[in-house]
């Protein structure tokens, strides 16, 4: 009879989808009715600007802990907003979940107000007061070396030093998207400093303006460039855990800002949307970033390197969210500074 039972229950819950590990040993972040609900929807369209490497297996650790189909779209910041502004003029219902550094920038009628499931536990910095956007990961912003073709002796000690190193001319890379790090910038020195230094900078190394974070970071790395003015702390020790000798260091101040996750307020799928949240946040997935060098925004999850937020606070962190006009007025300071006619 027992037996007869067991076979019947084993059987109902194969018909029902349930992993062969069993609800107990589920993971904390799946919420049963949740779980359920975004079944029956059948998949969830993701758009991110994390590259694929990450990306992928990211999601597909999703994928086999719900059942729940992930269609991974990556694409630029700028890229991604664009294509949600024409999406949702045109009242396309594409997407479900964003993951980008740039989620604050989008207008708030185009995200969904929503409560995670460990939103308690994030770092505060993470959680915008409108419940719009949370924090997945924190990325800072410091300078990084090629280990074999700068030492530790010659790092400069400030960032008005480096206007002194006209040695490196042209062996300097700066991302084309780094206005956070150019607004930050003039939140600690003032308008009037900041812009001459960073002009004195600019004329002095004639950095070379490169589009991508990851791809400054391999060039960093390979010894195309013998060092970044800035670029995100987490794609250096990327690079550096592959093998590459390269490095970054702390100069005044650190700009953070957060990879964001957002839900469409018209999501096809909203339910898997929410899932998908709650995975994003949770302890398993930021620790499986944190192998790729991302810094995590939950205390319960080591960094990797474990020294990474140590070495960062020597700094002064300054932390900082853009809103949707913020991105039009920075960039045009980073044009007239790195980009002159």
């Amino acid at each position: 009879m027992r037996r007869s039972i067991l076979r019947m229950l084993c059987a109902a819950l194969a018909i029902a989808g349930t992993p062969s590990l069993g609800l107990a040993q589920s993971p904390p972040w799946i919420r049963p009715d949740l779980l359920a609900a975004a079944r029956a929807e059948g998949g969830v369209t993701v758009y991110s600007s994390v590259n694929e490497t990450e990306g992928l297996p990211f999601w597909k650790r999703f994928e086999e802990a719900t059942g729940v189909k992930v269609t991974f779209v990556r694409g630029s910041d700028v890229a991604l907003n664009a294509r949600i502004a024409i999406e949702h003029r045109a009242q396309q219902r594409a997407w479900d979940l964003t993951i980008t550094t740039s989620v604050s920038q989008l207008p708030p009628e185009v995200l969904a107000p929503y409560d995670p499931l460990d939103a308690a536990v994030l770092d505060p910095a993470a959680r915008a007061k409108d419940r719009r956007w949370y924090g997945a990961s924190a990325n800072y912003n410091a300078p990084a070396y090629n280990t074999k073709l700068v030492t530790q002796v010659e790092l400069p000690k400030s960032y008005e030093e480096f206007a002194t190193r006209r040695e490196w001319r042209g062996r300097v890379g700066l991302d084309a998207t780094d206005i956070q790090w150019l607004a930050v910038m003039f939140q600690h020195f003032g308008d009037d400093k900041a812009r001459k230094m960073l002009k004195d900078i600019a004329s002095a190394l004639q950095p070379v303006i490169v589009e991508g974070h990851l791809a400054l970071a391999r060039a960093v790395g390979a010894g195309e460039y013998a060092l970044a003015l800035n670029n995100y702390t987490n794609l250096t020790y990327n690079v550096a855990s592959n093998g590459g000798p390269t490095d970054m260091f702390v100069l005044d101040p650190v700009a953070v800002f957060m990879v964001q996750v957002g839900v469409n307020a018209r999501a096809p799928h909203p339910n898997a949307a929410r899932l998908a949240a709650d995975y994003a946040l949770s302890q398993e997935a930021q620790a499986f970033e944190a192998k790729f060098g991302r810094i995590p925004v939950r205390a319960d999850v080591q960094p990797n390197p474990p020294d990474a937020i140590d070495r960062l606070k020597a700094g002064k962190i300054l932390p900082v969210v853009f809103g949707p006009e913020d991105e039009r007025k920075w960039k045009r300071q980073f044009d007239e500074i790195f980009r002159p006619r």
